[in-house]
């Protein structure tokens, strides 16, 4: 039996009267099956000790989008569980669109964030893949977003990127999307283990004023430089939110190919 939720467990848990329940799992890519023995907790019914959670959503930026497979990648990191700080597995999920509802501007020692709901959000794709690099899927409906061929930016080599003027791509307003200046102080060309590519610094007086820097909800922002793509915005600093950390834009195709496999 697969369970859509954590009701429909616990449901099946208090039917078992305290009999063994066989249960599957995966963990690190390997299904696991065994048993459990619920135990009686008083007037809260029986308990398996197991620490279940439904769901996880969150804002961030979609960051490209590939015709030919229908791929979508975003946020240039990973889901983490807000307990743990691991890496989610999860079975499936999809790609929302969010209203903004405000902005609270990060400040030192105080990460800022953009605020919105996807209650009236409309579903643009699946998610397939969460992984430290990103989250990854299909996109079901592209003339959502309004796009077209002849928005299409060639991806740059992580050779080409050097220092200096580059721009990263947000929406800080609902359906304005807009081109911010930044600078790109440190290219850590040899980095294939983690998502801090690049060292980065927001140097736009218009977002400065805005948001102060790099914010939650702009993880996953492009990054354009010589109008090519270079990667995606993943962290800030929490010590100085004017600067922060971007992924290259060639481990994101990477580890969108592998997903597609």
């Amino acid at each position: 039996m697969i369970f859509g939720n954590t009701a429909e467990l616990m449901k099946e848990v208090n039917a078992s009267k305290g009999s063994r329940i066989n249960i599957k799992y995966i963990r690190e890519e390997e299904t696991i099956t065994t048993s459990m023995k619920p135990v009686k907790s008083g007037d809260e019914g029986y308990k398996l000790g197991l620490w279940v959670r439904d769901a996880a959503a969150g804002v961030g930026t979609l960051t490209f989008y590939e015709p030919e497979t229908k791929m979508f990648a975003t946020l240039g990191h990973g889901i983490l569980d807000v307990d743990t700080s691991d890496l989610i597995k999860i079975a499936n999920g999809e790609l929302v669109t969010t209203n903004i509802l405000n902005i609270q501007k990060g400040e030192k020692g105080k990460p800022g964030e953009i605020r919105g709901t996807i209650e009236s959000g409309y579903t643009l794709g699946r998610v397939t893949k969460n992984t430290a690099f990103g989250v990854y899927g299909i996109l079901d409906a592209p003339s959502y977003l309004s796009i077209s061929a002849q928005d299409a930016i060639e991806v740059a080599t992580r050779e080409e990127i050097k220092t200096g003027a580059a721009q990263i791509i947000c929406e800080l307003e609902n359906g304005k999307i807009q081109y911010f200046d930044i600078e790109i102080q440190k290219v850590f060309v040899g980095n294939n283990e983690d998502n801090k590519s690049m060292l980065l610094k927001v140097t736009d007086e218009e977002l400065l004023e805005k948001t102060g820097g790099i914010i939650q909800g702009m993880s996953g922002a492009p990054i354009v430089q010589d109008g090519k793509f270079v990667g995606a915005v993943t962290h800030v600093l929490v010590n100085d939110p004017s600067q922060g950390y971007g992924v290259f834009a060639d481990i994101m195709l990477k580890q969108m190919r592998q997903v597609n496999e």
